[in-house]
């Protein structure tokens, strides 16, 4: 079996919550096409709807008619989805919006402290559980603030940046690494007074973003796994069209080209202020990496598949440094150590990482996805590594990201 083909994806994940909640602040009427498919977006469209922002959506195109955010009547269902809850929190704490914010049994593990700490500096009373969901946002006037980052995340610069929309005064927030910018571009493109540099800063809107179109990119996050195949799996040729390719997201790419992964870019260009290009990766013999913090931040998403890579390397590979590996969807450090030993393969756990020694031939195995689609998609690829499929406990997990997975990868498994 090779992997051969020529694919194109889903509109990137991050992107798609942003254009959606982006354009509830616009004055007129906007056309988002290729938003990703995923239960995660659709959550914070209908969280929106909840809260007066009407939408209509025909396949894979959104028309959103911008206007007035209104305090909802019922708790806002976050469902699985960590962006939802937290950027939806900054947005309408900005816009003078009441608020409940519910979600299912794993995200209501999640911490929200690391968006309640600078929302209440800012001037929002918020009541949780002991910082995790359900939590409730009450909206007073709000006021600019400096804010340092103690752990870089997109999420919540992106809740602070929306929050600081609807403030008196300049926001600031400071980054020990850079997390991804999509809130920053596009924000910029729309008319809002945002400097995106070191110190991101951003000012109050003075009038309603500027209505837009926008195509969204194919997602690199989902690229990842198909993008694995290909580089592990000998006489493997595959190409993907149209994917994001902002530096802060393309992380995967750089670390598997390191690895000896034969990777190339074609057809670079901007749109709508983002980075796209078409991806094709040539399979090669595959070098074990060690990977640190610096790193982490744009391969956040990608290390489940990164370690399954990593069992089909010459040399070790060591992660350290992920600690946030352990408040994702799941604890994915737990689960990617639990699932490669299932299939035999030699990996440690550490508290922020883990050390793969090469395994080379893996069995398959009855996999626990803890519900995690990035685990459940990761085993998946996997299993194409094995005599025989693997076992996944919940298959449907991977509707929250990718509905079309096992469709493309049936497409391109020859």
């Amino acid at each position: 079996m090779s992997i051969r083909g020529i694919i194109s994806l889903p509109g990137d994940k991050s992107i798609s919550h942003r254009t959606l909640m982006l354009a509830s602040l616009t004055g007129g009427d906007c056309v988002i096409n290729n938003i990703s498919t995923g239960d995660d977006v659709e959550r914070t469209r209908k969280c929106l709807a909840d809260c007066g922002i009407k939408s209509e959506k025909k396949g894979t195109t959104v028309l959103v008619k911008g206007g007035s955010l209104e305090s909802p009547k019922i708790p806002l269902n976050c469902g699985n989805s960590g962006t939802t809850v937290r950027l939806l929190a900054g947005l309408l704490s900005g816009s003078g919006v009441t608020a409940k914010f519910i979600g299912d049994k794993s995200l209501s593990k999640r911490p929200m402290n690391r968006i309640i700490d600078p929302l209440t500096k800012m001037g929002v009373i918020i009541d949780s559980e002991n910082g995790h969901l359900p939590i409730s946002v009450t909206s007073q006037k709000l006021i600019g603030i400096n804010y340092s980052q103690p752990i870089s995340s997109a999420q919540v610069k992106s809740c602070i940046i929306l929050a600081g929309l609807g403030a008196f005064g300049v926001t600031q927030i400071q980054e020990k690494i850079k997390s991804r910018d999509h809130t920053e571009i596009m924000l910029k493109q729309l008319g809002a007074e945002i400097n995106n540099g070191e110190v991101v800063s951003v000012k109050p809107l003075k009038k309603p973003l500027d209505e837009f179109k926008i195509t969204i990119p194919g997602d690199p996050s989902s690229a990842a796994f198909f993008a694995s195949a290909a580089a592990m799996i000998p006489n493997s040729d595959l190409t993907i069209n149209n994917v994001l390719a902002n530096p802060t997201r393309i992380g995967f790419f750089k670390i598997i080209e390191k690895m000896g992964a034969d990777i190339e870019w074609n057809n670079m260009r901007k749109e709508g202020g983002e980075w796209v290009g078409d991806v094709h990766i040539f399979s090669q013999p595959l070098n074990g990496l060690h990977i640190t913090a610096e790193f982490i931040p744009s391969i956040i998403d990608e290390i489940p598949i990164i370690a399954v890579l990593a069992t089909q390397a010459d040399s070790p590979t060591v992660i350290e440094g992920a600690n946030e590996l352990r408040v994702k969807e799941s604890d994915r450090i737990k689960a990617i150590c639990q699932n490669l030993q299932s299939m035999g393969a030699e990996i440690i756990e550490k508290q922020d990482g883990f050390i793969i020694n090469p395994s080379k031939k893996l069995q398959y195995a009855n996999i626990q996805t803890f519900g995690d689609h990035r685990i459940a998609m990761a085993f998946s690829i996997a299993g194409l590594l094995t005599s025989n499929k693997n076992t996944l406990d919940d298959e449907k997990c991977i509707n929250i990201s990718l509905p079309e997975f096992s469709d493309i990868l049936s497409n391109i498994c020859q």
